[in-house]
């Protein structure tokens, strides 16, 4: 950053729950040294004590708290509305350059500043993926939302085309939209010395994310199969996952001592439109198994297995082959590693300033009107 030069600020809704919070944790740290400040909304349940000291570590992020559901729950009720109403108090309390929201509904908002909405994920994207049909027709006024919120949106980003091309089919075509791929800190992530077991990280709870395929084949493995992440759902059900050794959640720290050690990192994802974790084992040195997704061919087409995600024969078939051929590991692993260094946090933040710089020059507001007669949440601010 110039001597001299105004650092920028950035308003940037997260929720805690899922990949998005540690993208946002990750854009931050590095935004900051380009010269942008981050204040970060967060929204789905408060952030953990883990969460907080993670946040804490990044200079000159600001952390504000809300314990509104996120737009995608299905309980959500009222409570995205009443978010909205908290991000605007912000937006007025803080006056960013740019409000850079990390979901969809709240892109309608009458914000003063240019709006950026990052497209992670959708259910109705989700639901056809995982359960090979259209969204029942109770998500219609979801739908509804989210196509209003990317068509008002300043700008939309995407982390692959794949996604892209997926949610224009679904919601219109995008015209003010661009992919910036999602980035690592690749020094944060080294390959350690190896050892013979099989790793995998996720929401169990998510049928997207098909974990339960290496419990049905974990006891057929010559290798044990270690899995790291929550099984409870956000609604308290869920169930806790069998015949692999279940870590729970992990620190960062414990992540990368974990990625860094394991052999193999396998994903037999149904929907995955990115996948951070898969990013982190191909920066430790893992060998990738994967769900055979246009999103993870378009990433990993040449460093990476792919597999049918429900076809476990298959899934079974080829962990073994891997543990028994271990030049081929090697192969992979070096494949995969030099592939992720393209994916780097650096490049990732970079490609977000320049759009944030874009976005400040005079443009048309696209914004309309929206309900801002709901009694907001009570905000938790650490």
């Amino acid at each position: 950053m110039p001597d001299g030069a105004r650092r920028l600020r950035v308003l940037m809704s997260a929720d805690t729950v899922g990949g998005v919070w540690d993208y946002a944790l990750e854009l931050a740290r590095q935004c900051s040294g380009l010269g942008v400040d981050v204040v970060l909304a967060t929204m789905g349940r408060l952030p953990s004590a883990l969460q907080q000291r993670a946040a804490a570590q990044i200079p000159r992020l600001l952390l504000h708290a809300s314990p509104c559901k996120l737009e995608w729950m299905p309980d959500a009720g009222d409570e995205p509305l009443q978010a909205g109403e908290w991000l605007l108090q912000l937006e007025e309390r803080y006056a960013p350059d740019i409000v850079h929201l990390n979901g969809y509904f709240h892109a309608v908002l009458p914000w003063r500043a240019p709006c950026l909405v990052v497209a992670h994920s959708c259910v109705l994207s989700w639901w056809q993926a995982v359960k090979g049909t259209s969204a029942p027709a109770q998500w219609q006024g979801y739908a509804e939302r989210v196509r209003q919120g990317l068509h008002c949106a300043s700008r939309v980003v995407f982390p692959t085309a794949a996604l892209r091309s997926s949610l224009e089919a679904l919601y219109g075509r995008l015209p003010r939209a661009t992919v910036i791929r999602n980035g690592r800190d690749p020094g944060q992530y080294r390959p350690a010395r190896k050892e013979n077991h099989i790793f995998t990280a996720g929401r169990f709870w998510d049928e997207g994310k098909n974990l339960s395929a290496l419990s049905h084949i974990a006891a057929d493995l010559p290798w044990p199969v270690y899995a790291a992440g929550e099984w409870r759902c956000p609604n308290g059900g869920g169930v806790r996952p069998a015949q692999v050794e279940f870590l729970g959640c992990l620190s960062p720290d414990e992540m990368r001592g974990r990625l860094g050690r394991a052999a193999i990192y396998a994903l037999p994802a149904r929907y995955e439109p990115f996948g951070l974790s898969i990013l982190e084992a191909a920066l430790s040195g893992c060998v990738l198994v994967l769900g055979d997704l246009p999103t993870l061919h378009e990433l990993w087409d040449g460093a990476a297995l792919f597999v049918p995600p429900d076809d476990h024969n298959r899934l079974r078939t080829t962990l073994r082959a891997l543990i028994a051929h271990p030049a081929w590991r090697q192969s992979l692993a070096d494949a995969a590693r030099e592939r992720a260094l393209h994916y780097s946090a650096a490049t990732m933040a970079a490609a977000y300033v320049s759009v944030y710089h874009d976005l400040l020059h005079p443009r048309q507001q696209t914004g309309t009107a929206f309900c801002r007669s709901r009694q907001a949440a009570q905000p938790v601010e650490f």
